[in-house]
């Protein structure tokens, strides 16, 4: 059978060809092929849209033959041609719209979830009895065509996910019939439209996620229809208007992350069906209006991240059917109402990082079904209420640095839906009164840094889900470790340093899952059971300080991924052997201060550890202690008494030049430093209480030295970054240097700690094996690969800008600045580094408790704004392997397809081409058109490979 094919350029012709010869077939038909051929269908998903030379003959006058086609919907006597679903057929392409005109019927157009790009054609305004258009999650650019207006009976416009740019369409106001408009995910610029209060039936805006600027106007308030608006996640001035509060009908309200800024309009609390309002991550001040409380429908309140001050008012209390209430990240203080107990269906209380004091309600947890509950990061005492668990649902319980005594609340030693607890830096004593046989799916318990007694309960065996375990810091723990512990299927994390725990190390049977192991500092006795041999996945095992004896098991040297193993003061003796020197994986073997003998191993992994690491052996030898004795004696011996004397009388005046020497040097030095001032260190999470002294003594330190690797006493190796200050800016700087280490991700190098005096710092940094980007940027890399680095600085900068308050730019980010751990995952380091040593030029320093002192003063926008330039022209040198390192190379189209093709191959090329599109948004040449870190990933976490884990995981 032949099949027609036409081209579009021969559309019209062949129509009217068709016409004079009297054929039967339609216009509409052949007007849906020429529309077809200006798709991209590499999927085939419009194969049926043919017309084959005999049937299209035989069809009836006045029928359409494509209504047979997919997507194709035509009224019952195929007579009109009333609708086109195409949504989600993997199709491609630009439209010139030409055809357009003879679909004069069409009521629903559906070209959602596809790729088409280039602007959307005019055309489309022709279908005047359009009643839905939707043209969402597409790439359709440029700025939004005029002559919407002809669409007189349009009742859903949705163009949400493109790539719109310009001003936001005045003229979609004029259609009467609209009830809904979702301009959302675009880049929209420019203010709201005042003339978008004048819908007349409008039901659902979205304006969300675009680079919309400008006042909100008031004019919005007059939309007495509408139930649902979104309008966040762009950056406006001023204030809420306190006329949205006539929007009688509203049932959803987000102005999240909006920057807004003044207070709440107490008129909000006139929305009397409001059940949703969602203000956090903007600059909102004063108190909670006491009036929101009149919103009996309300089952959402999220106002976190602002700057409200003030207690929660006991009104709050009528809210009742409210579900979730987050004031996280605000300066509230005072005590939380006790009536808020008595919300009936609250699931969900987050109000961390304030300055809440006094007890949490006694009956919390009593008349509601609680799921998730942190108030950790407050000044809170007391109890746990002794309920929390009542309702029967409780799965995250965190309440970490706060000032709660007492003992654990009894009702979550019977809590069945518990999968997180988090109570550490608190002052709880007694036993630990957790029955883990009532917790059959705990995942995470940290109870560290409190008072408890009693030592670890004897069920922990049948945590079957526990992943992560500490109890470190509980100097009266006692008890000893239980012997089943290391048996839980899905244990990775142990950690019970400074417990006062006693007894044996139990055998390691299974072992199957853990990968960390601290023990340290507690009175551990006998040796280190040959059953470790099972733990094939530990990472790390911290033993030091116990008084553990007995050989080194050689079956450590055979776990594949063993990184770091620190028995130092304890008892060991006997030989390193060997075979530790052929662990492809050991950076540490720290055995200081025990009673090891004979040689080092004098393999490259134990060359490149520290002194430090081997000291308080009298009899272990070997590079970097004194040479071993081969059965030679090495003492000079000297065979004359005459011989003798001269020998004295060398050594003599050799000390007696060291002496002098030493002397000079010591008075300069002294000189010297009391011009710097008092060596003096602070220590972070992750690094013990070394003194200066120890630190410095650990290094020869120069005033040349910038950077360098250093093994500090115990054997923890770490990164020293040294910088220089004058003495009117260490208390400032040092302000941010706690700040900074007190952060922590996944992605980002930890700062552990400063040793520091008046003119120099110097930056303790986790030690990273495995070099820089820079350093190895020439390399082949695949594409996940590839694409795991971008993602992983990408989710690390969008922490530091959204994730952090204030928000801390990195200042500095460059290929040399993404470092990569043990597993080859991507780490960012120096990050507000630059910021921090521009201080003193630059008010960068807020000291304002408005801002918490820190990174967040008026340059803070800029350094952001360059952060996210900078992570374009990153990406470029990651993709290219180094060779473009700037988005003007590839601004051309023509460039651009060439860079493509040279970097991915035809599987990848469309994956690329996405990341490409974020580049030159990244790298405009406005930095207010540049979208946030938040918006990058969340493009970037849109990629094929990261949705489907692939290629490289998020």
């Amino acid at each position: 059978m032949e099949k027609i094919l036409l081209r579009p350029f021969y559309f019209f012709l062949l129509m009217a060809a068709a016409a004079a010869a009297g054929g039967g077939t339609d216009p509409i038909s052949y007007a849906l092929l020429s529309l077809k051929f200006e798709f991209v269908d590499d999927s085939g998903s419009l194969n049926d849209w043919v017309i084959s030379s005999s049937t299209g003959a035989d069809r009836p006058a006045g029928k359409i033959y494509a209504c047979s086609w997919t997507g194709i919907r035509c009224s019952d006597n195929s007579s009109k041609f009333v609708g086109l679903d195409l949504s989600m057929k993997n199709l491609g392409g630009s439209l010139s719209g030409k055809q357009f005109g003879l679909f004069s019927d069409l009521v629903d157009l559906n070209l959602s979830h596809n790729s088409f790009s280039g602007q959307l054609p005019a055309g489309v305004f022709n279908l005047t009895n359009l009643e839905s258009l939707d043209i969402s999650r597409n790439n359709f650019s440029g700025g939004f065509p005029s002559g919407i207006p002809r669409l007189r009976s349009l009742v859903v416009l949705d163009a949400f996910s493109n790539s719109f740019a310009g001003n936001l369409p005045a003229d979609v106001s004029q259609v009467e019939s609209l009830k809904v408009l979702n301009f959302a995910g675009s880049y929209f610029s420019g203010p709201i439209p005042p003339e978008y209060g004048s819908f007349k039936s409008l039901e659902f805006i979205h304006l969300a996620g675009n680079f919309l600027g400008g006042a909100i106007p008031l004019e919005l308030g007059n939309l007495r229809f509408l139930s649902h608006m979104e309008i966040g996640y762009n950056s406006y001035e001023g204030e809420i208007p306190w006329q949205f509060g006539n929007m009688s009908n509203l049932q959803y309200l987000d102005i999240a992350d909006a920057n807004i800024s003044g207070q709440i309009p107490k008129q909000l609390s006139n929305l009397t069906k409001l059940e949703s309002l969602f203000l956090f991550k903007n600059q909102l001040t004063g108190k909670l209006p006491p009036e929101l409380s009149k919103i009996s429908t309300l089952k959402s309140l999220d106002l976190s991240d602002n700057l409200i001050s003030g207690e929660i008012p006991e009104s709050f209390s009528e809210l009742t059917n409210l579900t979730l209430l987050s004031l996280m990240y605000n300066e509230l203080s005072g005590p939380v109402p006790e009536s808020i107990a008595n919300l009936p269906n609250l699931d969900t209380l987050l109000i961390w990082n304030n300055y809440f004091t006094g007890s949490l309600p006694q009956n919390l947890g009593r008349n509601s079904k609680l799921q998730h509950v942190d108030v950790s990061t407050n000044f809170f005492s007391g109890n746990i209420p002794p309920e929390i668990c009542s309702g029967g649902g409780l799965l995250k319980l965190i309440l970490f640095s706060n000032n709660f005594t007492g003992g654990l609340s009894p009702s979550l030693s019977n809590c069945p839906s518990l999968i997180r607890l988090r109570i550490e830096d608190n002052s709880f004593s007694g036993e630990i009164s957790l029955r883990f046989s009532n917790l059959p799916f705990i995942s995470y318990v940290d109870l560290s840094r409190n008072k408890f007694t009693g030592g670890i309960p004897s069920d922990i065996a049948q945590a079957s889900f526990l992943e992560y375990f500490n109890v470190s810091d509980n100097q009266e723990l006692g008890g000893e470790i239980p012997l089943k512990t290391w048996s839980l299927p899905n244990i990775r994390n142990f950690s019970m340093e400074s417990c006062g725990i006693s007894g044996n190390i139990p055998p390691f049977e299974p072992c199957k899952s853990v990968s960390v192991l601290e023990l340290r500092t507690n009175n551990l006795t006998g040796g280190i059971p040959l059953t470790v041999s099972n733990c094939k996945q530990l990472l790390k095992m911290d033993l030091a300080k116990n008084n553990l004896n007995g050989s080194i098991p050689v079956e450590l040297a055979t776990l594949p991924v063993l990184t770091e193993l620190d028995i130092s003061q304890n008892g060991f003796f006997g030989p390193i052997e060997g075979v530790f020197g052929n662990s492809s994986s050991l950076k540490l073997l720290n055995v200081s201060y025990n009673d090891i003998s004979g040689p080092i191993p004098s393999s490259k992994t134990f060359k490149e550890m520290d002194i430090t690491a081997f000291l308080g052996n009298p009899k272990l030898c070997g590079p970097p202690l004194r040479p071993c004795k081969n059965g030679i004696s090495s003492e000079l011996e000297i065979g004359s008494r005459r011989a003798q004397k001269l020998a004295w009388t060398l050594v003599l005046c050799a000390v007696t030049i060291l002496f002098v020497t030493g002397s000079v040097f010591v008075i300069l030095h002294l000189r010297r430093r009391s011009n710097k001032g008092q060596w003096k260190m602070v220590s972070f999470s992750g690094l013990p209480q070394f003194t200066a002294k120890d630190v410095l003594r650990s290094f020869n330190y120069t005033e040349q030295d910038s950077f360098g690797k250093v093994v500090l006493p115990t054997g923890i190796t770490v990164s020293i970054k040294k910088i220089e200050w004058g003495s009117n800016e260490t208390e400032i700087r040092l302000q941010n240097f706690m700040r900074i280490g007190n952060v922590r991700h996944e992605n980002l190098t930890r700062l552990l700690g400063v040793c520091y005096n008046n003119r120099f710092a110097n930056l303790l940094y986790e030690y990273l094996p495995n070099g820089s980007l820079a350093e190895t940027i020439t390399i082949r890399r695949e594409w996940g690969s590839k694409c795991r680095i971008v993602i992983g600085v990408a989710k690390a900068l969008c922490f530091l800008h959204h994730g952090c308050y204030p928000a801390i730019p990195h200042g500095n980010l460059d290929a040399k600045n993404v470092l990569f751990d043990e597993k080859t995952e991507p780490r960012l380091a120096e990050y507000g580094l630059h910021s921090i040593a521009e201080s003193s030029q630059s008010p960068l320093l807020v000291k304002s408790t408005k801002e918490r002192g820190g990174f967040g003063a008026p340059l803070i926008k800029d350094e952001l704004c360059m952060d996210v330039y900078n992570f374009g022209e990153l990406v470029l040198e990651i993709l290219s392997n180094g060779r473009v390192a700037s988005a003007s190379e590839i601004m051309e189209k023509n460039k651009r397809d060439s860079f493509v093709r040279e970097v991915a191959d035809n599987s990848f090329k469309e994956e690329v081409n996405s990341v490409i599109e974020v580049v030159l948004l990244c790298t405009r040449s406005r930095p207010f058109e540049r979208p946030s870190m938040q918006e990058v990933f969340k493009l970037l976490l849109g990629l094929k490979s990261v949705k489907n884990g692939n290629a490289c995981k998020a």
